[in-house]
Order: C-alpha cells, then sequence, then structure tokens
C-alpha cells in the first residue's frame, strides 16, 4: 500500500500539483477506485448468483428454494461484498486521515446490517408464502406472526444503529429503554392487542380469510380477505372495504356463515300474513276443490276419515259447523306449504323443516315458513326463496284465504268514493 501511495504522489507531483494538495487528491483518486473496485465486484457476484446458483436452484426437484429465487434472497448478498470491501480498505487509504476512519466504519456498519436486514427480510417473505400454502396452516393468521417478527427485526436494527452511532452496547440502550416501557406499551397498544387477538382468533378458530361475517357495529358483512396483526380487512358485498381493528373481534360480537357454508344449506325463515277475516271453516264446495289438489288430496280424505269418526262416536250434530271438529282453510294451507316444501327439489328434507303459527300481530296471522335450501350460493339461494313464496301468495286464493295488507291511498279512496256514492 505505501508503494502505491509514493507512486500515486510521484505521479501527482509531476504533474505540476501543489505539495499541500497531493494528500487531498490521492484521498480522491483512491477512493473513486475503491467505489468502483466495489461496484464491479457487486456485479459479478450478482452475475454469479443469477446465472450459476440460479439455474442450479431451477434444476432441483425441491420446490421451496425456488421461492427463494422469486423473492431474491440471494440476490440481496451480493450486497454484502461492496460492503466488506471498503471496511477492510478503508484503514489503509484513510491512513492520513484518522479521524475519518471512525465515521466511514461505522457506515459500513450500518450498511452491512441493514443489508443483512434486506436478506432476512426476504427469505421471511419466501418462508411466509411456503407456510401459507401448508394445509396445516392455510385457515391460520400466518401474516400476523410473521408481520411481528418484522416489527421484532426493525427494533433489533434500529437498536443496533444507534448503539453503533453513540459508541454503547446494545445492552446500554436496551436497559434505557426498560425505564420506557410504559411509554413503548403506549405506543404500540394496537400491536400488542393485535397480537393476542390474533392468537386467540387462530387457537378458537373464530375467524378464517374467506369467511363470511357480519359485524353491525363497522357496517362489516362481506367476505374476510385478510388478517393481519392490526387489522382484519372484509370485502363487503357492495364491493367496499371495510378495515376492522383484529382485537374487536375478540371484544365485540360478531356473526360468522362459516357454519351455514359448511353445512351446505341456507335457511329460509319468513312468513305470509294471513287476513284473519278470511279464516273460515272448510265447507263442502271449499272442500270439493281442495282434493283436486294433488299434494293434499291423500291428507284431506284421511283427515276427513278421522274427524267423521270422532264426530259419530261422541254423537256430534254436525249440521252447523261449528260444531264438533272441523278443517279450516288456514290449517290445510299450512299442511299444503308443508308437503310442498317436502316435494321440493331444492329444499334440504335432512334439516329442519317446518311451518308454523305465530302470535297474531296487528298484520295478521303469520304462517311461518322454517326451512334449508340445498344450496349456499346466494344467487340461487335468492331464486329459491323467490319461487317458493310466489307460488304460496298465488296459492292462497284455493283456500280461500287473503294475504294481509295495509290500505293504500287507492283504497281509501274507493272507500271514500262509495261513501259518497252511496249518500
Amino acid at each position: 500500500m505505501n508503494s502505491l501511495f509514493e507512486w500515486i504522489d510521484t505521479l501527482l507531483a509531476s504533474s505540476n500539483i501543489d505539495y499541500g494538495s497531493i494528500p487531498y487528491l490521492r484521498l480522491l483518486i483512491l477512493f473513486v477506485s475503491l467505489i468502483i473496485i466495489s461496484i464491479i465486484c457487486f456485479y459479478i457476484t450478482k452475475y454469479a448468483i443469477i446465472h450459476t446458483l440460479y439455474k442450479f436452484i431451477r434444476r432441483t426437484s425441491i420446490k421451496w428454494d425456488d421461492l427463494l429465487v422469486e423473492y431474491k434472497t440471494f440476490d440481496n448478498v451480493a450486497h454484502l461484498i461492496p460492503a466488506i470491501i471498503v471496511k477492510q480498505t478503508t484503514p489503509l487509504i484513510l491512513i492520513d486521515f484518522e479521524k475519518l476512519i471512525p465515521f466511514i466504519t461505522k457506515l459500513t456498519d450500518i450498511y452491512i446490517i441493514i443489508a443483512i436486514l434486506i436478506i432476512v427480510l426476504s427469505f421471511l417473505k419466501a418462508s411466509e408464502h411456503i407456510i401459507r400454502k401448508s394445509p396445516i396452516f392455510i385457515n391460520k393468521p400466518i401474516t400476523s406472526y410473521f408481520q411481528l417478527i418484522r416489527i421484532i427485526l426493525y427494533i433489533i436494527i434500529a437498536i443496533l444503529i444507534i448503539s453503533i452511532f453513540i459508541e454503547q452496547s446494545p445492552l446500554y440502550l436496551l436497559s434505557a429503554f426498560g425505564a420506557m416501557s410504559a411509554i413503548l406499551l403506549l405506543i404500540f397498544k394496537d400491536t400488542i392487542l393485535g397480537l393476542v387477538a390474533s392468537v386467540q382468533i387462530s387457537s378458537n378458530d373464530m375467524v378464517r380469510p374467506g369467511d363470511w361475517i357480519e359485524m353491525p357495529k363497522f357496517n362489516a358483512n362481506g367476505e374476510v380477505l385478510t388478517i393481519n396483526l392490526n387489522t382484519v380487512k372484509v370485502e363487503n358485498w357492495d364491493k367496499t372495504i371495510t378495515t376492522i381493528p383484529t382485537y374487536f373481534f375478540i371484544s365485540d360480537s360478531f356473526k360468522n356463515w362459516r357454519g351455514m357454508q359448511q353445512s351446505g344449506g341456507r335457511r329460509i325463515n319468513r312468513a305470509i300474513h294471513i287476513n284473519t277475516r278470511s279464516v273460515k271453516f272448510i265447507d263442502v264446495t271449499l272442500k270439493k276443490r281442495l282434493t283436486k289438489v294433488q299434494l293434499i288430496h291423500d291428507y284431506l280424505l284421511d283427515r276427513e276419515k278421522e274427524i267423521n269418526a270422532y264426530n259419530e262416536e261422541h254423537c256430534i250434530d254436525t249440521s252447523e259447523l261449528i260444531n264438533g271438529r272441523r278443517m279450516t282453510n288456514v290449517g290445510v294451507f299450512r299442511q299444503y306449504i308443508e308437503y310442498y316444501l317436502r316435494n321440493h327439489p331444492h329444499i334440504r328434507k335432512d334439516m329442519t323443516l317446518m311451518v308454523r303459527q305465530l302470535d297474531f300481530t296487528e298484520r295478521g296471522l303469520p304462517i311461518e315458513l322454517y326451512c334449508f335450501t340445498a344450496t349456499t350460493e346466494w344467487l340461487k339461494y335468492e331464486q329459491i326463496q323467490a319461487d317458493i313464496f310466489d307460488h304460496l301468495l298465488a296459492a292462497t286464493r284455493f283456500f280461500d284465504l287473503e294475504i294481509f295488507q295495509p290500505p293504500s291511498g287507492e283504497d281509501i279512496h274507493k272507500v271514500m268514493t262509495t261513501i259518497v256514492k252511496n249518500k
């Protein structure tokens, strides 16, 4: 190195350069040369990695190493070569400027730490991709855990960089941070709560990506896209995105439709409101018409035999409809609905199927349908439900029943017109 210095000094002196400026020009020449050599070594290393190591990796039957190539884990190793060259060469170049050596050394140390961090982060991305595809972890919030690892790495790197600048041991900084623990807890409150929530969500299998959830507090009603350390993203059915803090999934209530989706059947729970003024006993005329309805033909005959036998046994006077046991149009209609559902090709027969009468309301007598479709697909479910109620609403008139409907303005107008005409 001394021979090199002498040769450069001789060359500069022969160029009639002021003697006092020679050390500075020598330093400039050496630094420029060092930068050029470092850049050349960087590209040589990168070329060797891409054209030698990567070709070997792609030929192997192992798949996980291909992800290391995809995330450029080995590409980042090339950044270490120029930093190491600069770190080893700087003390020799700055032999006449020893005060600059600590500063340059600090910069190269920080550069090496950051380069190592980039390598580790790219390795973590590849690992996260591999683990997320594993059947064991497919429904786990893996992203949250890797986010936590990255946060810890950032904190460690920040501590190391600060310790290099102040020339103190990292343990010294950690002891100082111990006194600031309350402030740190406040700063990272959401992160800590998110971590605890992520662990509980994962262990209790409360939410998975792809689940349909409802959380009215945040106007969320849609499919879970991602579960991160701090947030859960939900794509609503109107294609808007709702972002919910993760810890609200263990502190607040929400509805998860996963059970419905896994069961293969979606519930229909809706009522038809009958006008009570149209409820009556079945007379001969109505019975004759209803026996032509195939679904309840056998039921009507069996029911009639049972009622007749009871009335004869108890000597009931059947000349009046109110005496003894009688069938009502609403009761037969309720039975018709049940037979209709049991014969419907898109209704599950192995799940709860019930038609019941609810309490009277100001809207009449509710006849509730409770059953499950044979599909969970939203569009098909709505079509099946609409077809069922289209049919039942039209079928009520065959039972001499009326659907309850509050009077409209036109109804009131007709009544008033009739009153005026009668006057």
